[in-house]
């Protein structure tokens, strides 16, 4: 349950993907995966709450025609989250919330456990994180593994197996899932840092761009979620989506038939 704070998702889409162009209109059981994205995030905010930040009309009249918001960014944004920045002022919303556009089996309720540990620590950015499954390996370069503090702050998120140790095995280790929370403010000093000097240097040594902030010095909170999604990075990986999106479709139609048999 979220709280009467104004909250709105902005999903950053961009259609010229080095690695998969044309990758938010991908098809997920018949619908774009953008849509997908979009319709499992207006389970937690409502449709008139989330948006589509895009700098392609391809991926904005598919959207609409959906029924979801779409605002035009521009061409040059370094990050998922500088299209967000540039988005969200013009949106009206005390918390916006990043969700990335190839999350298609995200959890609503991550996005509800977000915000409210947001809500509950304003002067922190808060994203989220998981336990490697068995079959997600530390070595894996596509996932963006995390390491906290004692508090729950993150301390590293590095592409690479961390927390490593002497003899080189890592024995546990979480792994980042890709929703953000912050405010307005806090957007906008991300923006505007990379807008004066671009990426920040570890930012763009490992690629990821919830390190600027860690090098601007904002403390980011970390929320430990179930973790059953996967991201489509490569064209390979949508028939394992699709997998796991029917089997998941499958269950839900079971619980709603067992809840309705509750009195």
């Amino acid at each position: 349950m979220i709280s009467n704070k104004k909250v709105a998702v902005v999903i950053p889409s961009r259609y010229k993907s080095s690695r998969f162009p044309g990758k938010p209109l991908i098809d997920i059981l018949g619908k774009p995966m953008v849509v997908r994205v979009a319709d499992l995030s207006a389970k937690a905010v409502g449709v008139e709450n989330v948006y589509v930040a895009t700098d392609d009309s391809r991926i904005g009249d598919t959207v609409e025609k959906h029924g979801y918001n779409v605002i035009y960014t521009s061409e040059e944004c370094l990050t998922g989250t500088d299209r967000v920045a540039e988005a969200s002022l013009e949106i009206d919303a005390d918390i916006v919330v990043n969700v990335q556009g190839d999350e298609a089996l995200l959890d609503p309720n991550d996005i509800v456990k977000a915000v409210n540990c947001k809500i509950e620590n304003q002067n922190c950015v808060v994203t989220c994180m998981a336990k490697l499954t068995s079959s997600e390996k530390p070595e894996d370069l596509k996932t963006c593994k995390v390491v906290t503090n004692l508090g729950g702050d993150l301390m590293y998120v590095s592409r690479n197996a961390i927390p490593s140790s002497k003899t080189g095995i890592v024995k546990s280790a979480h792994k980042q899932i890709c929703i953000y929370a912050f405010t307005k403010e806090q957007l906008k000093d991300y923006y505007d840092v990379g807008k004066r000097n671009g990426k920040t240097p570890v930012e763009a040594s490992e690629d990821i761009e919830i390190i600027r902030f860690l090098e601007m010095g904002t403390k980011v909170k970390m929320v430990e979620v179930e973790g059953g999604t996967l991201a489509v990075d490569f064209p390979e990986d949508v028939k394992m989506v699709e997998k796991i999106f029917r089997k998941q479709q499958l269950y839900s139609k079971i619980d709603d038939k067992a809840k309705s048999g509750i009195r």
